[in-house]
């Protein structure tokens, strides 16, 4: 079946006031062909639509009157109208080739798709667009794009992304800063490989293509305990990421002096191993990089005191906060702080990854399992908090299939997961 059928159409929608109807194919708007979701976003924009509508071979044309950006009301097979791409690239610091086995066939497929870049905000390393489509990106004006940089000098990006391709990604880029592209990027820094002096050529580059490219965060790579057989990368030392903070922080204020903008900025992680205190909020601007983990702890603290100098003085039943390593600390300054106010007992436990390995200390990546092995019998009060995004996306599963109420049955308390930002850990605590 063609992926631009129509499987329904919204009642009292714009389609189907003009008498679109399930099982016909949308051929085209207004004369263009409708390939996929870009197409279909891109084309049916404007008040005034004429639809061609496809059925058995025989074709219609329907006139559509609407909202300037008003949803047409039409709904497909898949919201892509099309299989996503996969990834053709062998990085050597591919989070998913260091997955175990036996997880949800979903969490080993690795995407590399344009489209889901500007509808999503996946990060893609433009290694797989054809011609037509990198002219599409052009042509539509799709932006912003996230790009996976890693490195611009060609030979070196070819060998960190494992495709002869990669050394094509700074002229690529170029092409769609010159069309008015905007782009936010980021570097996974790998000790050895692409820090130091290609972390400097890296920068310069990029920031030659500001204000095409918007941001660029600089994270360190993550690594698991699951890489037999897989590029030897080693993690950084407190040193050694103390060493790039400094790096990309000197050049960043020579962007922020020239450019009006830091464009540069390490991830939180980074801080984190190099030991070093987060930046103020100031210095994080208009948080552009928070997907990346850049200033998330701080905004979060922001925010955080923001709710709390509106609380009045009360009470809430006792509870406990279940994080990664690397944010538990800062969680605990927040808890601390609460406490002075929400009358009650709290306090956060660090969860120790054993599921990927102990070098992995990001809140998202905690397990299920390894959440009721290590606070089965702690003092959790009467509630335990976590970050919304230790689960699958909308769901209640962890990466290891175990759900919510599993681990609120082995635990014996309520589990709430909490959006990642500071109104909303600050109702969780005084239990609002």
């Amino acid at each position: 079946m063609s992926k631009t059928v129509i499987v329904s159409v919204d009642p009292r929608s714009p389609a189907h006031r003009a008498g679109a109807r399930p099982g016909e194919t949308l051929a085209a708007v207004n004369g263009h062909p409708i390939v996929d979701v870009l197409d279909y976003k891109f084309y049916t924009y404007d008040p005034v639509l004429e639809l061609t509508l496809e059925r058995d071979g025989a074709r219609r044309t329907v006139r559509v009157r609407k909202r300037e950006g008003e949803e047409l009301g039409l709904n497909f097979e898949t919201y892509m109208m099309d299989a996503p791409r996969a990834c053709a690239n062998h990085c050597v610091f591919c989070f998913v080739d260091q997955l175990p086995r036996g997880l949800r066939e979903s969490l080993y497929f690795k995407d590399d798709d344009a489209r889901l870049s500007f509808l999503m905000g996946n990060y893609i390393t433009l290694t797989n667009l054809s011609e037509r489509e990198l002219q599409r990106i052009c042509d539509l004006h799709i932006s912003p794009i996230n790009v996976s940089v890693h490195a611009t000098e060609p030979e070196l990006r070819a060998m960190l992304l494992g495709n002869r391709r990669g050394g094509e990604g700074l002229e690529r880029m170029r092409r769609l800063a010159e069309a008015g592209i905007t782009m936010n990027c980021q570097i996974v820094s790998c000790p050895g490989l692409n820090d130091g002096a290609h972390l400097d050529r890296t920068m310069e580059d990029l920031e030659a293509l500001w204000p095409g490219v918007n941001s660029v965060s600089v994270v360190p790579v993550g690594l698991t305990r699951h890489r037999e057989g897989l590029y030897p990368l080693e993690p950084y030392t407190r040193d050694a990421a103390r060493a790039v903070v400094e790096q990309v922080e000197d050049f960043a204020a020579r962007c922020l002096e020239k450019r009006g903008t830091r464009l540069f900025w390490c991830s939180d992680e980074f801080y984190i191993q190099a030991g070093l205190p987060i930046p103020p909020d100031e210095y994080f601007e208009d948080y552009t990089q928070l997907e990346n983990g850049v200033g998330m702890l701080r905004l979060l603290r922001t925010e955080f005191d923001a709710a709390f100098d509106l609380r009045e003085e009360g009470t809430a039943a006792p509870f406990a906060i279940a994080c990664g390593v690397a944010a538990a600390p800062f969680l605990g300054e927040i808890v601390d702080k609460a406490l002075g106010k929400c009358h009650t007992k709290g306090r956060v436990y660090p969860v120790v990854n054993h599921f990927f390995g102990e070098t992995i200390t990001v809140s998202g990546l905690i397990t299920g399992g390894d959440l009721m092995d290590q606070l089965a019998g702690r003092d959790l009060g009467e509630r335990l908090l976590l970050p919304v995004n230790m689960l699958r996306h909308g769901q209640d599963v962890f990466l290891d299939d175990v759900t919510l109420e599993q681990v609120a049955r082995r635990l014996g308390v309520p589990v709430v997961p909490v959006e990642q930002d500071g109104f909303a850990l600050c109702d969780a605590i005084f239990g609002s």
